[in-house]
């Protein structure tokens, strides 16, 4: 599938009935299950290059929305790590697993305690610019991300910080997607849902990282931006999981788009392993 092709893919939405309301997510392709999770503020289709690999080379691929994200409904009263973990775990009981669960961003610490929770369930992890931990931001930092991520211009905050996170290559189709994400957060309540997203701790996952023990891979853009060091953060994930890291030159916060064919590669070689050795 080429770059634009896979851009303009539309599938079936389907929901997973959470108690505080639904979950989007899709499913296709047969095989060993694999459960995609995006990051805060992005779509499922963050995976859109990914995905289609993952189907071509013979496995079920599962695409979730975050809570008050995509095709999921803004009714839950928390958002964060620990609810996208349940949510996660919920997803996999439904469609059979167990599963590799690949978490981009928070998405990597909803995988993370997910993996600590349930190891019956998830059988390996893949880890991309992961968020397992806090970043060192004074109080002067955080007062300005909780103004500039307000409801009220949550959404045009995003659209100009978005650059910055793709540092590196850009996908080709990065305006439209960017559009894309823009337009849904511009629908009514979800900048408020996004908002909260924001105040996520990671504090958590990190406290959970001794209690895993599924195979591991960390997939990290040279250039990420949300880390002062990204080889750093990657190594000290990676060593604590007993993992494995990949490291994905002219990329920043989402090298499943910005670099498909290096990412899908390492992930594809990951998985091999994963799934023959279950």
């Amino acid at each position: 599938m080429t770059t634009d092709q896979a851009s303009d893919v539309q599938n079936d939405t389907r929901f997973l009935v959470r108690p505080e309301g639904r979950i989007g997510y899709e499913v296709q392709g047969t095989g060993p299950l694999v459960v995609l999770v995006p990051g805060m503020g992005d779509l499922r289709s963050t995976y859109r290059f990914l995905a289609s690999a993952l189907r071509e080379a013979g496995y079920r691929v599962a695409s979730t929305d975050l809570r008050g994200h995509g095709d999921s409904d803004i009714t839950f009263g928390s958002y964060g790590d620990v609810e996208t973990a349940d949510d996660v775990v919920a997803l996999i009981e439904k469609l059979g697993g167990p599963a590799v669960v690949i978490g981009n961003s928070m998405g990597a610490g909803c995988a993370v305690l997910a993996a600590a929770a349930r190891p019956d369930l998830v059988h390996g992890m893949v880890l991309v610019g992961p968020f397992v931990r806090n970043g060192k931001v004074g109080a002067a930092q955080r007062l300005l991300l909780r103004v500039a991520m307000a409801p009220v211009w949550a959404a045009a905050s995003w659209k100009m910080y978005l650059p910055k996170l793709y540092a590196g290559h850009k996908p080709v189709d990065f305006d439209q997607y960017r559009r894309r994400v823009v337009a849904n957060l511009r629908r009514p309540g979800y900048a408020a849902a996004f908002s909260r997203t924001t105040r996520t701790s990671h504090a958590l996952a990190e406290a959970r990282v001794s209690d895993v023990s599924t195979p591991t891979l960390v997939v990290m853009g040279e250039l990420d931006p949300d880390f002062a060091d990204p080889a750093a953060e990657a190594q000290w994930l990676s060593a604590a999981l007993h993992g494995e890291v990949v490291m994905v030159p002219d990329a920043g916060h989402y090298p499943q788009s910005q670099q498909p064919e290096v990412t899908s590669a390492a992930v594809l070689r990951f998985l091999h392993g994963v799934v023959g050795h279950a």
